[in-house]
């Protein structure tokens, strides 16, 4: 079973920065992707970034330039540095994981993951 612990979000002024983590555990063999959606009040839940193993990035045009992923992939944490943030940047956070588990048989499965959220709200 894996699990994602997620770091707290926070109140920031327009402008301003803020940096996600999210720390994935259990029995993991390894992980292809980290990355990160939100869900602003009254929208669906979209896509923010991601990471693969490669590592590549894929980033919403939204976030393009002013959000950075990047992965410790011994410490299997993705983190999400956001800068130059934007009231339409509010929402809730969440982290997701996919990759493989080692079964008690020696038989990889795969996972695919996500963390409880976290509120990220920006003041104009």
């Amino acid at each position: 079973q894996v699990q994602l612990v997620e770091s707290e979000g926070g109140l920031v002024q327009a402008g301003g920065s803020l940096r996600l983590s999210c720390a994935a555990s259990g029995s993991i063999f390894s992980i292809d992707r980290m990355g990160w959606d939100r869900q602003a009040p009254g929208k669906q839940r979209e896509l923010v970034a991601y990471i693969t193993r490669g590592p590549a990035t894929k980033y919403a045009d939204s976030v393009k330039g002013r959000f950075t992923i990047s992965i410790d992939s011994a410490k299997n944490t993705v983190y999400l540095q956001m800068n130059s943030l934007k009231p339409e940047d509010t929402g809730v956070y969440y982290c997701n994981s996919r990759g493989n588990v080692l079964g008690t048989s020696g038989t990889l499965y795969e996972f695919d993951v996500w963390g409880q959220g976290t509120q990220v709200t920006v003041s104009s």
